[in-house]
């Protein structure tokens, strides 16, 4: 599994020229999931995503998690994340996990999250999605279990 987080002061997700999904301080997530994904690798995900420490505390360090600050999440899958770049001009996806594993696991991604924080506003598995943020920093770190 692989989470591109970035920590914005705000971002949105947009289907149809609807807004699906807004939050303001807090991490956009892009997650993407691999064939060999399962449940622990959710739930290790889920925790590392929680817990990791990208906000600044009292000495402008790098040293409080999305928890700490109250922040809000927006999860967004993204399945491009997972190709294949390694040769050629052109992306492969076999590395990627097929859509009907990758659309379970995105639900109880989202759900372990909600449990063991608040729950989360998130894109729209399948559609196309505009994602806007406003990256704060910029800081963005690429997750992978």
């Amino acid at each position: 599994m692989i989470c591109l987080i970035q920590r914005v002061s705000q971002s949105k997700v947009e289907v149809s020229n609807q807004t699906i999904a807004k939050i303001s301080a807090g991490l956009l997530v892009l997650t993407a999931f691999q064939p060999d994904d399962n449940p622990s690798t959710l739930t290790k995900m889920a925790n590392k995503l929680l817990n990791y420490r990208v906000f600044a505390d009292e000495h402008d360090k790098m040293n409080l998690n999305v928890q700490q600050i109250t922040g809000e999440l927006l999860i967004v899958p993204q399945f491009t994340l997972a190709a294949n770049t390694q040769s050629g001009l052109r992306p492969s996806f076999s590395t990627s996990a097929n859509p009907e594993k990758a659309t379970i696991w995105f639900d109880e991604f989202v759900q372990i999250v909600a449990d063991n924080y608040q729950p989360p506003q998130t894109g729209k598995f399948g559609a196309d999605m505009q994602v806007s943020l406003i990256n704060d920093g910029p800081v963005t770190f690429w997750l992978e279990i």
